[in-house]
């Protein structure tokens, strides 16, 4: 199967050619699955684009209602992998690919500005589990050639890695970073300068401010490459070199909805809704992703000719105080928009109706400039009464998580006499 590559169109008119052609093979696919197949009872199966316009939107709880296989749309034995997502609801949603898939998700990954080389060494943080994020690293990084290390939860471990192998890339959670950082620190190390070898952070899986995605590159002197995704659908989104978030549109035609209104448009604030183009195990119409976003076709200077999104968080997630509102993103990018000597790395916030509670870590010597600065940046911005609290660094994250380096035990049966036989079951 061809798919198209960056370059392949010279303006959004060609770009929106290329997603018409690809439709109606797609419908085709979609058609066989029994969730499309009972949902178009009664009426003709959708065949070209005005019919993809008249469907309403597959919802989360529609992958939960079919699930395991409700949406498969090939012959079980032609699957690559199985994967699954609980989100925030606690009730599973399915996700299953075939190669070429595989194929099509790895490329989308390694649309990255900082291109990966067969020379990388390439640490992969974010879980190998039933989410598809670490398999999809790792795909993406040995089709370019690069060698994959994959590292655990313990940030001791990873900052061990990044500065005894020589680990050019990262795939992390942006929060990860921070919690590297800190552990590099803890251990005497200057992340700064002592990890000359590494050339990017990519990151994924929560919302950054772009204050936040500037302290991380500070911090660790290389450039922060956002991505965007889902288990299921693999990355949306990428980032481009002038740093704006770019939707893979050639790939995935996407959609705004107005959760007001119900209405679909091409751009503007709302819930993203997604229909990955090369999608051969579970076609996906119209899937409503309840992620916040506000897309526009704007130029840019990256040249890629493709929409810009900027990803606000889960829908719904802003909490009432006072008279306004607040997400997380509005706070974070106060918090990291103090000055980098103050120390600031982790923070939490309570939005109760009356009052936003913000706690961050901060040096001693700082403190009380911290909650100044910070109380003064909310009620400027935000608008809403707030108390800050300045606390001693490792009240939020003690010093013994970023350090710890327990043992990886195995299941045991038999123990010598001197040794703690409780363990013979505990193991991972």
């Amino acid at each position: 199967m061809t798919r198209p590559e960056i370059g392949d169109w010279k303006s959004i008119e060609e770009l929106r050619g290329l997603q018409e052609r690809q439709l109606p093979p797609l419908l085709a696919r979609a058609a066989r699955s029994p969730f499309y197949r009972s949902r178009h009872t009664g009426r003709s199966a959708p065949a070209t684009p005005a019919d993809l316009r008249s469907l309403e939107p597959t919802s989360k709880q529609d992958l939960r209602d079919a699930y395991p296989f409700g949406l498969l749309a090939v012959n079980r034995t032609e699957l690559a992998t199985y994967h699954e997502s609980s989100g925030s609801a606690g009730q599973p949603t399915a996700s299953y690919y075939t190669q070429n898939d595989w194929a099509d998700l790895a490329e989308r990954y390694a649309r990255k500005w900082v291109g990966i080389e067969p020379s990388d060494v390439f640490l992969v943080r974010t879980p190998y589990a039933l989410m598809i994020t670490g398999h999809l690293a790792q795909a993406a990084a040995r089709s370019k050639g690069a060698t994959v290390v994959p590292a655990d939860s313990r940030s001791y471990t990873a900052v061990r890695l990044l500065h005894r192998l020589g680990v050019t890339l990262t795939w992390s959670n942006p929060t990860e970073t921070l919690l590297w950082a800190a552990a590099a620190r803890a251990a005497g190390l200057d992340p700064t300068t002592d990890f000359p070898s590494l050339r990017a952070l990519f990151v994924g899986g929560e919302p950054l401010s772009p204050a936040r995605r500037a302290r991380i590159g500070a911090l660790w002197n290389a450039p922060v490459v956002e991505e965007y995704g889902s288990t299921e659908t693999g990355t949306l989104a990428g980032q481009c070199p002038e740093g704006r978030l770019h939707l893979w549109a050639d790939r995935v035609l996407c959609e705004v909805l107005d959760p007001e209104s119900g209405k679909l448009s091409e751009e503007g604030r709302g819930r993203l809704v997604v229909t990955p183009l090369y999608r051969e195990a579970m076609p996906l119409l119209r899937y409503n992703l309840d992620d916040e976003v506000e897309v526009e076709y704007a130029d840019c200077a990256c040249g890629w000719r493709l929409p810009v999104v900027r990803v606000l968080g889960r829908g719904g997630f802003a909490w009432p105080v006072g008279t306004g509102t607040v997400d997380q993103q509005q706070v974070e990018d106060l918090v990291f928009g103090l000055p980098a000597a103050d120390g600031v790395l982790f923070w939490r916030a309570r939005a109760d109706r009356d009052l936003l509670h913000i706690q961050v870590e901060a040096r001693e010597e700082r403190a009380a400039a911290v909650e100044r600065r910070l109380t003064e940046s909310v009620a400027r911005e935000l608008a809403v009464p707030c108390r800050v609290e300045a606390l001693p660094p490792g009240k939020l994250v003690p010093t013994d998580v970023l350090t710890a380096n327990p043992d990886a035990l195995k299941p045991r049966g038999l123990f010598g006499p001197e040794e703690n036989w409780d363990q013979a079951l505990l193991y991972y």
